[in-house]
C-alpha cells in the first residue's frame, strides 16, 4: 500500500524563489534564512519520497476572479511553471502522477469533497517556492508532484475544519492506493503577513510560533480557529495557514517533530517551516 510518511509546512514567499534563482543565498540578508533550510534538505535526501502532494493557493496564474474553485486537483502528467508577469521561474516543470491523482480525485469525491479536476494547470510561486525550499535548484524535481490548489484569495475560503477534514480524506485515499509510493504532503502559505491596507507589513511572530505549537500538539483545536481570528492576528494573508491544516489532517494524531524554523522577515512576511513525521515512518534525522 502507498503511505504518507511525513508532512511539511512551508511559507511560499516569492522573494525566496527569486533569491534562489539569482543565487543570492550567501548574501548578508539571505544567509541566515537559508542556513535554517539545511536540516530539512538533509532530511528530504534521506526520506526520498516518490510523490509530494503540494497544497497551495494560486495567485491568478491558473485561475482568475472569473473562476475560483475551492479545491482544485491537478491530474496532468506535467505542470509548467507559470509566467507571473516577469517570465516563468527557471525551474523544471513538475512531473505529475496521473494514476495516483485520479485515484485521489475519485476517493475524495466519493468521500463528499467536490474536487475540481484540472488537466492543464500552470503552477506559480505558491507551489514552486516550497519545492525549492525542500530540494534546492535541481535540473529536475526528484519525485512526482501532485498540486492541490485551495482558494484563500476570494471570500469565502473553506474553513480550517474543512481543510483539516480534507487532509483526513487524503490520508484514507493514499492508504487505499494499491502501490508502494512513499508520499510527503506539503502545506504552504503564510505565516503572518499583510500586503495592503492600513496594516500592510504586519508580522505577528508570537501568533506564528503558537500556531506551530498547536499544529503539532493540538491540531483539532487549531482546525476550529475562525477566519476572523487569522485575519486579526496574522493579517489578511495569514488565512493561508489553513492550507497547513490539510497537511496536518493527513498525518497521525500524534506526530514526531523533525525540524522547525522561523525567520523574520523574508521580504515582508514571517517565514515558517516545520517537518512532521508519522511515528511509524521512523525517518527522523
Amino acid at each position: 500500500m502507498a503511505e504518507i510518511v511525513a508532512g511539511v509546512g512551508s511559507s511560499h514567499v516569492p522573494a525566496v524563489g527569486a533569491a534562489i534563482d539569482k543565487k543570492q543565498q550567501q548574501e548578508h540578508y539571505w544567509a541566515p534564512f537559508f542556513e535554517k533550510l539545511e536540516p530539512i534538505r538533509d532530511w528530504m535526501d534521506g526520506v526520498r519520497p516518490d510523490v509530494c502532494i503540494v497544497v497551495y493557493n494560486d495567485h491568478a496564474s491558473a485561475f482568475s476572479l472569473e473562476l475560483i474553485p475551492t479545491f482544485a486537483l491537478g491530474v496532468a502528467s506535467e505542470f509548467p511553471p507559470a509566467d507571473e508577469g516577469y517570465g516563468p521561474r527557471p525551474v523544471p516543470p513538475l512531473r505529475g502522477h496521473p494514476e495516483l491523482a485520479w485515484h485521489l480525485a475519485e476517493s475524495l469525491i466519493l468521500d463528499a469533497f467536490d474536487i475540481t479536476i484540472v488537466n492543464n494547470m500552470p503552477v506559480d510561486h505558491g507551489c514552486t517556492v516550497p519545492l525549492s525550499v525542500l530540494f534546492g535548484n535541481p535540473n529536475e524535481w526528484p519525485c512526482s508532484i501532485i498540486p492541490l490548489c485551495v482558494n484563500v484569495i476570494q471570500y469565502p475560503p473553506p474553513t480550517g475544519r474543512r481543510c483539516f477534514d480534507l487532509g483526513k480524506s487524503i490520508r484514507r485515499s493514499i492508504d487505499s492506493y494499491l502501490g508502494d509510493e512513499r508520499v510527503v504532503i506539503v502545506g504552504t502559505g503564510g505565516m503572518s503577513h499583510q500586503l495592503q491596507g492600513e496594516r500592510a507589513g504586519l508580522i505577528n511572530a508570537e501568533f506564528d510560533l503558537a500556531f506551530l505549537d498547536r499544529l503539532v500538539s493540538e491540531p483539532e483545536s487549531q482546525a476550529d480557529m475562525a477566519h476572523i481570528e487569522y485575519l486579526r492576528e496574522a493579517g489578511s494573508e495569514g488565512v493561508e495557514l489553513i492550507m497547513w491544516l490539510v497537511m496536518r489532517g493527513a498525518l497521525d494524531p500524534k506526530v514526531h517533530e523533525v525540524h522547525r524554523a522561523h525567520h523574520v522577515p523574508t521580504s515582508n512576511t514571517s517565514n515558517g517551516l516545520i517537518v512532521l513525521e508519522n511515528l511509524a515512518a521512523g525517518n527522523s534525522l
